[in-house]
């Protein structure tokens, strides 16, 4: 039976009608330590209810329902009952700051909210006052003063006219508005990012291609479906009817992959970077001849080449450190995971090979909200992967680099424009089309896209000496001490950097070197700790031009995290508010001579 032609995103529904009716398990959630399962009919039928609820409220074509809302099967029966009235879906991030919610809700002219749960209403319940279009509010969980999401199936169960909602479906063409999605606003104000169905589907259709996912398959849905690439993923997912089981807890993302044994789950690269270094904290603690193993398997990982290029001896090497080592990291995923994607911000190629000789194939791909979101990505087909690339450009995408090495994209994924801002869409999509997507790259022999820094990042030394920040960050994230790094230095005399130490990893090393680690404040203090990461910048200086080295460096006893502001959604750096936060760290550390870290131990 051939699938149903897909030319809005609810036609997804159908698929599910005509050719997985009998899928009991569907979407899942976890509840009091239990798995719930929606079959296929389930979904299908939630999805109508909302949509003839939305209907007895008045919601139609162009009206705006804001979602602040944690991954669950839920998520997908508004977003398809939404977009089934014609009406426009405004997901937000659970995480935002109040100023944003506030903006947010106002600029996009929400006239009704969907929650979650209690935590998410009282982060938002003093701002909904002072939202003029704002008509209802929803929520999943029984909340006190609000109205529970299952008043809103009960309106449209008891919907005088259900039929209305197919004549109102035949009427919403594949070019209509799906969803804003309003961007994570590193650098000011987020942008609403208006996208069709037709620029979700031309994405995601393209994307689909890649994978050989069955229905059989299990999928853990843990990066937030509010952000356009686990979304556009989640429609990957639900076109090929696999079990998706969603995590509304990013970190329970580790705990629960050992429990579903999924086939595949996205990823950025930090969540990557954390499952690798707590790997090798555990290898530190290693003893004897197994630690020795341990470490000279991670250092045949490091060398891994496709397409066995690296000739027979490395090739039965690799054999023993897989039998020996890398098949436990497969077990420790579920033993099941054929494919992980990887995408967000960029992903070190050393954790790409070590992956990839582990037998746990890890793809990465590139894009942004504006353009559904996937520009380049790699493939299984013979040539679609290159190590410290993002792959190839996707199918019936186009691309090409402007003089001054930025990114241009131009085809059915790229948005329809910034809500309400007219004049920042004439900025960023000329008149032939091309989409300026701010970041800079080149093409490795003429196929492979590979990113080398975001345009408006970079910044010049008072020498004059131009500086990327992004691909000295890349390098010295490798260090399993490190868990973020901010490379700084715009209009001084040299680079310095501000290092979010990984303090699980230093506790570990502390405890192997017999130094007291006590809190994180002493730590970033301890003279030893302070040598052990001068020797870390030093070894990754190396690899640097002069005036790219790390001259200084600051150890700071704060961990970085989406709450406390220094990082998106999606894990970047919020580079400004970074250097507004730590301004006086940052002038200290310039300004004093003796506070560089080639300092004695006391």
């Amino acid at each position: 039976m051939s699938a149903p032609s897909v030319t809005r995103l609810f036609d997804l529904l159908d698929v599910y009608r005509d050719k997985y009716p009998s899928k009991s398990d569907a979407l899942l959630k976890r509840k009091a330590g239990k798995w719930h399962a929606y079959s296929s009919t389930d979904y299908i039928g939630y999805s109508k209810a909302i949509s003839l609820g939305l209907l007895s409220l008045g919601v139609g074509k162009g009206v705006k329902v804001a979602t602040i809302m944690l991954n669950s099967p839920e998520w997908n029966f508004f977003d398809m009952g939404i977009m089934q009235v014609g009406a426009v879906q405004v997901p937000i991030y659970p995480t935002v700051s109040d100023d944003n919610y506030c903006y947010i809700l106002n600029d996009s002219n929400a006239e009704y909210l969907i929650v979650s749960n209690s935590a998410v209403y009282n982060r938002v319940k003093n701002i909904c006052s002072g939202i003029a279009s704002l008509k209802g509010i929803y929520s999943i969980e029984k909340v006190k003063g609000i109205k529970h999401w299952q008043e809103l199936l009960e309106l449209g169960m008891n919907h005088p006219n259900p039929d209305l909602l197919e004549e109102i479906k035949a009427g919403i063409q594949p070019d209509d508005l799906a969803t804003i999605i309003y961007t994570s606003g590193t650098t000011g104000r987020p942008k609403g990012v208006m996208l069709s169905h037709r620029n979700f589907i031309s994405n995601y259709t393209a994307c689909a291609m890649i994978p050989d996912y069955t229905s059989n398959d299990r999928v853990l849905s843990f990066l937030p479906l509010c952000h356009v690439y686990e979304r556009m993923l989640n429609y990957v997912f639900q076109s090929f009817g696999m079990s998706i089981y969603y995590c509304a807890n990013i970190e329970k993302a580790g705990d629960l992959i050992r429990e579903v044994k999924p086939d595949t789950f996205a990823a950025v690269p930090r969540v990557l970077e954390k499952m690798y270094n707590r790997i090798v904290s555990k290898g530190r603690n290693l003893k004897g001849i197994r630690k020795v193993i341990f470490f000279w398997s991670l250092r045949q990982g490091h060398k891994f080449e496709l397409n066995h290029e690296r000739g027979l001896y490395y090739d039965i090497k690799l054999l023993i450190a897989r039998v020996l080592v890398f098949n436990k990291w497969k077990k420790a995923l579920g033993g099941r995971v054929k494919l992980i994607i990887s995408g967000g911000a960029a992903l070190h190629p050393r954790l790409a090979r070590v992956f990839w000789a582990a037998g746990i194939p890890l793809m990465e791909g590139y894009g942004l909200t504006e353009t559904s979101p996937v520009i380049a990505v790699s493939t299984f087909a013979k040539g679609g992967l290159k190590f410290g690339t993002v792959g190839p450009v996707l199918p019936g995408v186009e691309l090409k680099i402007a003089d001054d090495n930025e990114i241009l994209c131009r085809g059915p994924n790229v948005m329809i424009g910034y809500y309400n801002r007219p004049e920042r869409t004439q900025e960023v999509i000329d008149n032939e089309g091309w989409f300026h997507t701010g970041d800079l790259g080149v093409l490795e022999d003429g196929k492979y896209l590979r990113i080398t820094d975001r345009k408006k990042e970079i910044f010049k030394t008072s020498s004059g000496k131009y500086i990327a920040p992004q691909v000295i960050e890349q390098k010295f994230r490798a260090s399993p001490f490190i868990e973020f790094i901010i490379v700084i230095g715009e209009n001084r005399k040299y680079t310095a950097a501000l290092i979010s130490p990984n303090m699980e990893y230093l506790r570990g090393w502390c405890k192997v070197k017999e130094i007291t680690f006590g809190t994180p404040e002493k730590a970033v203090r301890n003279p030893k700790i302070i040598k052990r990461f001068q020797e870390e910048v030093d070894k990754f200086n190396l690899d640097l031009g002069q005036t790219e080295k790390i001259k200084k460096f600051r150890l700071l006893a704060s961990q970085w995290s989406v709450t406390s502001g220094e990082l998106s959604p999606t894990m970047k750096l919020r580079r400004k508010f970074i250097q507004d936060k730590y301004a006086g760290i940052i002038e200290e550390t310039y300004r004093s001579r003796e506070y560089d870290y080639k300092m004695r131990e006391e």
